[in-house]
């Protein structure tokens, strides 16, 4: 399985109760799917994953699985610093019927090399679902450098890398090694560049809001029409950047809910976006026709 363009990194939309609002949820799917998204990610750090329950992972995987209905992939995200639960929960996004899992490094816990080895050979070995290599040192306290990935590229079902280092020499690292994955950004604000560099495609949390735009912006960087990409992209810099003001899904969710499309309610303990950064996400929002329309989402 090759995955190339543009991925939304969604958010897990919730009521003003905290418990999770499919209907709000899958009107995101028709929304992403009309604007031409190449694919979910759903249930990953912008998916609130570690606060979601086991039952509500399952009835979240089984309603996106049968509304897509086989219109783009669903990738699911499966990681743990357990490998016996991240297997656990790979093998239950397969039976499920999700395209592929997406695995981050194992948090806390500082894995060596060796160690990161075992562990994702483990899970490629335990389910033959495709499977991506989630490296995002920043968050997970270990990275999963070129030499490891190379080793796990021989196996079959490990089939591309989202790379959220935002280090271009990293995928150049990775693209000598000439290992047949899918490299993906996990990085917005490079992930131009990387798809201008030899990337294929972006895992993104801006592409909650602007969809339509970042899958016109992969598929001018993928073509090769550096210029246009470039200055398609060049407006958007700002807003990469409101939406890591605090911790992400924060700043995306309260936008999504300024846009109408959903409540915005986190579970603790991620908070609302506090409001000291309201007029700077604000104004760049504004500044993109984002807000203009309080009708522009269905959810009130």
């Amino acid at each position: 399985m090759h995955f190339r363009g543009s991925y939304v990194a969604l958010v897990t939309p919730m009521k003003a109760d905290r418990s999770v609002d499919f209907d709000a949820l899958l009107r995101l799917v028709d929304w992403h799917i009309s604007s031409g998204t190449d694919g979910l990610v759903i249930l990953g750090t912008t998916g609130e994953s570690a606060t979601i329950t086991p039952d509500e992972r399952r009835s979240i995987i089984k309603k996106t699985v049968s509304h897509v209905n086989g219109r783009l992939p669903i990738i699911v995200g499966t990681g743990s610093s357990c490998t016996s639960t991240a297997l656990r929960l790979t093998r239950e996004a397969h039976e499920l019927g999700s395209d592929a899992a997406m695995l981050i490094t194992p948090c806390y816990v500082k894995p060596s090399q060796q160690g990161l080895f075992e562990h994702f050979s483990t899970l490629a070995k335990g389910c033959s679902i495709s499977q991506i290599l989630y490296n995002v040192p920043s968050r997970s306290g270990c990275d999963l450098l070129p030499k490891t990935i190379a080793k796990l590229a021989d196996l079959s079902n490990i089939v591309a890398v989202k790379e959220a280092t935002g280090d271009l020499h990293r995928l150049r690292e990775l693209l000598d090694l000439e290992t047949g994955l899918s490299l993906l950004s996990g990085d917005d604000p490079s992930s131009v560049d990387f798809m201008l560099s030899g990337g294929h495609g972006v895992i993104s949390v801006t592409c909650n809001v602007v969809p339509s735009l970042l899958n016109r912006i992969s598929q001018l960087a993928l073509s090769g029409d550096t210029s246009a990409a470039l200055a398609m992209d060049k407006p958007l810099k700002d807003l990469h950047r409101v939406l890591f003001v605090e911790s992400n899904p924060i700043p995306v969710k309260w936008l999504l809910q300024r846009m109408r499309y959903i409540h915005g309610a986190l579970r603790l303990p991620l908070t609302e976006l506090d409001s000291q950064y309201h007029a700077d996400v604000s104004c760049v929002s504004a500044s993109l026709g984002l807000v203009d329309n309080v009708k522009r989402g269905s959810y009130v």
